[in-house]
This record gives structure tokens, C-alpha cells and sequence, in this order.
């Protein structure tokens, strides 16, 4: 029997309905990890509302957050749709977002927060403008802006305090502000699925800008984040998530860019794709932590431009007892940033077990930092470090007993300004001991003070390969420009190193099982100066 082609065409279109209605809305693809597909309710198929149906005025004056809940409310109860904020801007305070709703923020569209702190509430931890929680089939997307008008909401906050209307538990007495949570964010979702972000402007919060928590499938692609209103201004948090994109987006905030946290001890990170993205930040701008619980496996991150960074182009830290593994960053282009690379396991959670840091694989990395802060033309600036140091080299560090493990950094260039001073500050060679451990302390670049490399100081680490790394320094630095201290199975291969001074460059003290080849030092011995206890150090 044979079947028409009109009648084919029919039978496949029912076949990939039925497909559709069977909920499978995540697709992973090899090589590519977090790979949403578009949500079982296509957005074409979505019907379209406009919030100036349920009487949201768009004069930037009327308080609409009652009407625009009402829009919402009614557009989930009648199965989900498409909510149009056209041309206008809408004042509003939080919203609750449900399953199967799309705010759609046309051009010129603005989503104003008012600057009421009254006006803000959360459903789970901390105050946003946009909440969900437990919802799926989440959207935002448009060409429009949200914009929390976070100063000043934050200067209200902090008047509260003053007042006597804000519990002082929600006060940072030493740094003279609202703790986070007592400001409000542009986003938070908690326990969602199935969202996607796009195309966005977010503007001025007045905390994190936007917050995601134990949610799946979750896409961020093509937004703006400029928020340099206030202090802890994250550009995106991502906690304890599976199957995550964030892609094509331009970030710039007054705290870490993109910042991967974990606050559940029986939760991870998983699955997470981060890609062609480019960031300003007055913290760091990749960074891993700080809070570490339950931790972070399977993450890629490649094709990223950095500029203007306080801190550390890529940070990656386990301090709170959670894993930390399975990472490959490539193609990392970072000029004016305070530090390139910061690895770190340490115990600051001491009511928890240490946790792991291993299988990490950076490559294609090229740094440039600068003498002066990166941060100096930022309004909000970050803040000033308490004691005398030279410029800070990057850094893998473990703890006694508890090491980083299983570490590929290839294709590395870092270029460093020089001008070490040893009138400034000065940790000799024969005083390696002298470097703290600060097992506890809050990882940061800067953490153990002055270092005594101007390139890379390792220590406690088991499985370090360093292939086609060339470091330059700029200008006199007394140092050496590779210090390993109690490492074990370590490989350099093809090393270029740039000083400025006729010392030994690479210092190995209690090094084990190393192979060191095709080193090349302008102006300098290429040769190993050992320090300590070394044993199976193969040199050619």
C-alpha cells in the first residue's frame, strides 16, 4: 500500500508531537555539556498577553507590582503564555514568576524596581525583584532592561538599620552596610527547571544580580549585565544547578562575573557550559566558590575575554568540604587583570571534612598584569589590601596532608610588570617555611601575603604537568619565577621564561618523581635549584 506524501509529512508531524507532549525537554550533546532544547511548549506556539491588558502602566510613576502578579497569575492559570511588556517603563517591587510564563521585555521596555525596600520580599533565602520557586518552564527574554535601581534602595536599606527597622543581623557593622540579603537582586529562582534567559539588560542591583539555586536546565544566552551600583554586585551565581549554559554575554559588575557557588553539602554543580563571554569585574571574573559544600564536577568553560579585573582571571576553590573536579577551561584572553590563575584547597568550613580538588585542564590561556590596580577607574573599586607586597604571582596550593591533584596547564602566557622591591617585602629562599598555610582563611590570590615567586608558586600538589608555558616579566624582579614546594609527580616541558635578573628560575624544595626538558631561560641557568628533601628528578 503506498502512502501519499501529504499523509507522511502528517504521520511524522503526530509523531513529533506526541514526543513533544512526553516532556522530554533536555537534550545533552557530547563534547557540549548542559544542552537544554527548546521547552515542550515551543515559544512560537506560546500565546502572546500584554500586561497593559491587565491595567500595567508603563509611565515609569504607577507602583504596578499587584497588577503585573495579577498578569501572571492569569497567564499560568490559562496554561502559559507569552506576557508582552511593550515600549514604556513599569515600576514595580517583587513578583512571583510561574510555570509556563514568559516575561517578553520589548526594546525600550524597562522593568524599574522601586526604590521602597518594603516593596521587596523573598520566597526562599535572600530578596529579588523576579522570584520563582519549585516553577517550571521559566522565561526572560526580549531586548528590554531590568533595572533595580540598586544605590539607592541599598542607601534606604541601610537607613532602616539607623532607624531602627533593620535587625542588626542583617548589618554588616565592620564594613557599614546592609548585609546581602537584606538588599534586594534582580533575579533569584530556587528548585526551577526548564529556564531560559536571553537577550536581556540587567542594571543596578542592589546585591547579587541574579541568583539561580538547585535548578536543571537552565540557559542564559546573549544578555548584558551591567551592575556596578553597589557592593557584592555578582554578574551571575550559579548554586548547586545541573545542565547549564551561559553563552554570548557581556558582564560587568562590582563583584565575581560569573561565579559558580554551592551552599548544599548533598549537592553539586553538574554538567555546566560556559562559553564566548566577556567580563569586567572589580573581583574575580571565572571563579569557583567561595562557598564550597557540596562542590563542582563536569564544567567547561572556553572561548572567554577578561579585562579590567581586580582579582583573578580563573579562580578555582575548595574550601568548605566540597569536591572540585573534572574542570577544562581553553581560551582565556585577559589584559589588565590583577592575578591569571588561583587554585586552592583549603578547610574553611573546620565542621566538615577536607574535600577534593583534581582533574583540572587549563590550556590556551594568555594574561597580562598590570602594575597598577586593574580596578582604578571603577566608581566602586575593591578594597585595599592591609599590608606591603610585590606584585602576587598565580598560585596552586593544597593543604598539609590534603593535596590538589591531577593539574594540566598548557599554552599558558602571563606577562607580569616586575618592579619587586625587597624593601617592600621579602620571603628569601632559605625562609620557604616562612609562607603561611592559612588552612581557614577566605581563598584569595593574596591570601598567604608576600610569595617568592613572580610567576607560579605551588604547593602541596600531587600530578602537575606544565607544557608550552612562557612567562615574562616586564621590568627587575628579584625573585624566581617558579617556586614548587612539596610536589610530587610533577612535568615541565618546554618552559620559556623572560626575567630580568641572571639567577636560577626555577626552585624545586621537597620535590619528588619531577621531569623537567626543553627549558629555555633568556639570560639565566636553565638548571633546578633543589631546597630541601628532592629525590627522581629526571633533567634533560
Amino acid at each position: 500500500m503506498k502512502i501519499s506524501h501529504l499523509k507522511l509529512i502528517k504521520t511524522t508531524l503526530s509523531i513529533f508531537a506526541l514526543i513533544s507532549a512526553s516532556g522530554f525537554a533536555f537534550t545533552g550533546r557530547l563534547g557540549n555539556p548542559g544542552q537544554p532544547s527548546e521547552n515542550s511548549q515551543a515559544t512560537s506556539q506560546k500565546k502572546i498577553y500584554s500586561v497593559l491588558n491587565f491595567g500595567v502602566k508603563g509611565d515609569g510613576q504607577s507602583l504596578n507590582t499587584e497588577a503585573i502578579q495579577a498578569a501572571i497569575d492569569t497567564v499560568h492559570q490559562q496554561g502559559g503564555g507569552k506576557l508582552l511588556f511593550p515600549h514604556g517603563t513599569y515600576l514595580t517591587g517583587s513578583i512571583v514568576l510561574k510555570s509556563h510564563v514568559e516575561l517578553y521585555l520589548a526594546k525600550d521596555a524597562v522593568l524599574l524596581g522601586t526604590t521602597n525596600p518594603h516593596a521587596y520580599k523573598r520566597l526562599n533565602r535572600w530578596q529579588a525583584m523576579i522570584l520563582a520557586e519549585n516553577q517550571t518552564d521559566l522565561a526572560i527574554t526580549g531586548k528590554g532592561t531590568i533595572n533595580v535601581q540598586g544605590q539607592q534602595v541599598a542607601l534606604n536599606v541601610d537607613s532602616l538599620f539607623y532607624i531602627g527597622e533593620l535587625d542588626s543581623a542583617y548589618y554588616n557593622l565592620r564594613r557599614k552596610r546592609p548585609h546581602e540579603s537584606a538588599r534586594p537582586q534582580s533575579i533569584e529562582m530556587v528548585s526551577c527547571s526548564n529556564i531560559r534567559v536571553t537577550g536581556i539588560t540587567i542594571k543596578e542591583a542592589a546585591s547579587w544580580v541574579q541568583t539561580y539555586d538547585k535548578c536543571t536546565n537552565l540557559v542564559i544566552d546573549s544578555i548584558r549585565v551591567d551592575s556596578d551600583a553597589y557592593w557584592n554586585n555578582d554578574g551571575v551565581d550559579i548554586s548547586d544547578c545541573k545542565n547549564v549554559r551561559i553563552t554570548n554575554s557581556h558582564i560587568n559588575a562590582t563583584d565575581d562575573g560569573i561565579c559558580l557557588k554551592s551552599h548544599d553539602a548533598e549537592a553539586v554543580n553538574d554538567s555546566i557550559y560556559i562559553a564566548n563571554c566577556t567580563i569586567r569585574t572589580s573581583a574575580s571574573a571565572i571563579k569557583f566558590g567561595t562557598a564550597s559544600r557540596g562542590g563542582f564536577k563536569n564544567v567547561t568553560i572556553e572561548n572567554i575575554k577578561v579585562y579590567d579585573t581586580y582579582r583573578s582571571a580563573i579562580a578555582l576553590e575548595s574550601v568548605d568540604g566540597g569536591i572540585l573536579e573534572n574542570i577544562d577551561i581553553s581560551n582565556v584572553e585577559a589584559v589588565n587583570t590583577g592575578n591569571a590563575i588561583f587554585i586552592r584547597l583549603g578547610h574553611r568550613n573546620q565542621d566538615s571534612e577536607v574535600g577534593t580538588l583534581k582533574n583540572i585542564r587549563i590550556r590556551n590561556v594568555k594574561v597580562q598584569v598590570p602594575f597598577e590596580r586593574p580596578d582604578k577607574d571603577y566608581d566602586l573599586r575593591g578594597p585595599d589590601l592591609w599590608f606591603f607586597h610585590n606584585p602576587f604571582p598565580a598560585s596552586i596550593t593544597g593543604i598539609p596532608n590534603h593535596v590538589v591533584e591531577n593539574v594540566i596547564l598548557e599554552n599558558i602566557e602571563i606577562s607580569y610588570p616586575g618592579r619587586a622591591n625587597k624593601g617592600m617585602a621579602y620571603i628569601p629562599l632559605n625562609r620557604l617555611h616562612d609562607v603561611p598555610e592559612n588552612e581557614a582563611d577566605y581563598p584569595e590570590f593574596h591570601m598567604f601575603g608576600e610569595l617568592p615567586a613572580w610567576g607560579l608558586y605551588v604547593r602541596h600538589v600531587k600530578g602537575l604537568t606544565l607544557k608550552n608555558v612562557k612567562m615574562r616579566v616586564e621590568e627587575p624582579d628579584f625573585r624566581p619565577a617558579y617556586v614548587f614546594d612539596d610536589v610530587r609527580d610533577l612535568t615541565l616541558a618546554g618552559l620559556e621564561i623572560y626575567p630580568t635578573t641572571g639567577a636560577r628560575q626555577i626552585v624545586f624544595k621537597d620535590v619528588h618523581q619531577a621531569r623537567v626538558e626543553n627549558i629555555k631561560v633568556k639570560g639565566a641557568p636553565n638548571d633546578v635549584l633543589q631546597l630541601g628533601t628532592c629525590s627522581d628528578i629526571i633533567t634533560k
